[in-house]
């Protein structure tokens, strides 16, 4: 059973079905990507995962428990973190507190039942200060950890929003294209991270334009057209499918 699963999946606004029975199998220890055009329903997709929109119809299953009654945050204690396509950070704050603050609201959730341990840590337990200042490190972020993330460029604060993600130690992690305004390096960067993160575990469903990332990345492919899933597969399976090239790809030849 995957860790994270959608079945029938369907959300409408007024008379457009902008998401259409939608089944998603996401995997511990797995990159899943989720990939089409603009507007193909990808983001919507997130939102009906994580809570922010109500599906009109299908559901959406933790671990084997439906979870499409609980309200936002009870998903995060839960374990599903997000980044979303539009940064969300703090731009008044320093990287390090941005990381904090993601921090400190997981050891807030203690009463409500023993939080995972840190994914970066080999089995260790280290003190809030100490996993923050790991999670800034492992991101590449240490140069900056001092600085206002408003002054800095997007991809690093792209950067900052996913380790703020991590800090509250997700089971299954939702990136919303988080290459978006990252350079060659730290894309490269970003790749291997994930790889490792799920390597130790996590469960990432990975929404992104850049598709070699996402062919190098992920073990599983799903691809939405008009709100629907047209094909899924393997990476090599997908890049040879002619429908996604048509709606989506282009061309192999």
């Amino acid at each position: 059973m995957a860790l994270l699963e959608t079945r029938g999946l369907s959300i409408r606004f007024g008379g457009h079905l902008a998401v259409s029975d939608v089944d998603l199998d996401v995997e511990a220890g797995l990159v899943t990507g989720l990939i089409g055009p603009n507007g193909a329903g990808k983001t919507t997709t997130f939102n009906l995962i994580c809570g922010v929109l109500s599906p009109t119809g299908g559901r959406v299953s933790l671990d084997g428990r439906q979870i499409g009654s609980l309200g936002t945050h009870e998903r995060a204690r839960l374990g599903i973190g997000r980044t979303f396509q539009r940064l969300e950070v703090f731009s008044s704050m320093t990287v390090r507190e941005n990381v904090l603050v993601g921090a400190e609201i997981r050891q807030g959730w203690a009463r409500f039942g023993h939080s995972e341990p840190p994914l970066l840590a080999a089995g260790g337990d280290p003190s809030l200060d100490e996993e923050v200042d790991l999670l800034v490190d492992r991101l590449g972020l240490g140069p900056v950890a001092d600085t206002r993330v408003g002054s800095l460029p997007t991809g690093q604060a792209r950067l900052v929003e996913i380790a703020r993600a991590l800090a509250i130690r997700p089971r299954v992690l939702l990136l919303d294209e988080p290459a978006s305004g990252l350079d060659d390096s730290e894309t490269h960067h970003l790749g291997d991270l994930m790889v490792q993160l799920a390597t130790a575990g996590l469960a990432i469903l990975l929404v992104e334009h850049d598709v070699p990332l996402v062919m190098k990345v992920c073990s599983h492919v799903f691809v939405l057209d008009f709100g629907q899933v047209i094909a899924s597969g393997t990476p090599a399976e997908v890049q040879q499918n002619e429908t996604v090239q048509a709606a989506y790809l282009g061309s192999a030849s």
